[in-house]
């Protein structure tokens, strides 16, 4: 995909890891996040999270406790990662991961974002819980504050859609 496809919110666009990226997107340039955590010391204490009123999360039936971000720009478009190789049996969805000890479910939410998509994202709401095969997951709105997708984690390749009506 040419990188012209982010000039035009109804085209699917495409970054792949290492390859090139436009400046920028909707007045956020794309540039590495230089000061992301390394630790999940770190990772907990991370900017973006917000003061929400949300219910606890409880998975039942041996699911495990996950939590997920749906990345919106200001033009509606969404971000999604493609993982390698459809793991999990995905073409396309949103970043996730498991709770890891020491992360609230919020933590966790944006540094899955960050591993998967190379995006800095900030929480804007509240989604709702999913049940997945393995997981019950905890969806947040976020909206991407920086990042450079181009330098996510190596077993994902984001792609940003337009918004679909009802979404």
């Amino acid at each position: 995909m040419p990188l012209s496809a982010f000039a035009d919110p109804a085209q699917l666009a495409l970054m792949l890891p290492g390859g090139p990226a436009p400046a920028g997107l909707n007045g956020i340039a794309f540039q590495p996040w230089q000061t992301a955590p390394k630790t999940l010391a770190g990772w907990s204490q991370t900017e973006g999270q917000a003061s929400l009123d949300e219910p606890p999360l409880k998975p039942k039936n041996g699911k495990k406790a996950a939590a997920g971000v749906v990345i919106t720009e200001a033009d509606g478009r969404i971000w999604l990662v493609a993982p390698t190789n459809g793991f999990g049996g995905y073409q396309a969805t949103f970043p996730k991961g498991r709770l890891e000890p020491g992360l609230s479910l919020q933590a966790t939410a944006i540094k899955e974002a960050f591993e998967e998509s190379g995006l800095q994202v900030e929480i804007t709401g509240l989604i709702g819980d999913f049940e997945r095969s393995l997981t019950l997951t905890h969806y947040y709105t976020t909206r991407r504050v920086g990042g450079l997708p181009t330098e996510m984690g190596w077993d994902r390749k984001p792609c940003c859609w337009r918004r679909s009506p009802g979404f």
